[in-house]
């Protein structure tokens, strides 16, 4: 199955924590919608990564942006807030997926433009649930943009 986007649906996952990579990875693995999840485990290797900088000179342009806030180097808001103050960029959507349930992140991370918030679940089974929600919602019922005009 293809995605609204009719191609195999690029992710990026900026996330430190190897357990939360391995189980996005399986939980988009048992996708129907054909997809290729590129991970970066720091804010400045996410920068270079959406810039396309040093090794990622050749990387794809994210259809979708997985945030943790809590990254080293520089951190998820920072993050967010470099992405939406970038005119290519900003078109990209950005879904902040953390373990902060804090309602000063929450309010903060819209303060900065995500597109949505979502705390992850400390339950294995649902946090698959989770990834594979935000996977049907972001590219099976929101359309994106096609050209981000870079």
């Amino acid at each position: 199955m293809e995605s609204e986007l009719g191609r195999q649906v690029e992710f990026l996952l900026a996330e430190d924590n190897p357990g939360d990579v391995r189980l996005t990875q399986e939980a988009l693995r048992e996708s129907k919608i054909r997809n290729n999840l590129n991970v970066v485990t720091d804010g400045m290797e996410a920068m270079a990564f959406l810039r396309r900088q040093g090794k990622y000179v050749n990387a794809p342009t994210p259809d979708v942006v997985l945030l943790d806030l809590n990254l080293p180097k520089k951190d998820g808001r920072e993050v967010l807030a470099e992405i939406k103050s970038d005119p290519v960029l900003k078109r990209i959507p950005v879904v902040i997926i953390t373990s902060s349930e804090a309602e000063k992140d929450i309010l903060r991370t819209y303060d900065l433009h995500a597109n949505c918030y979502v705390s992850k679940p400390v339950d294995l089974d649902q946090f698959i649930k989770v990834i594979q929600a935000i996977e049907n919602f972001w590219l099976t019922i929101v359309k994106l943009p096609t050209d981000l005009g870079d």
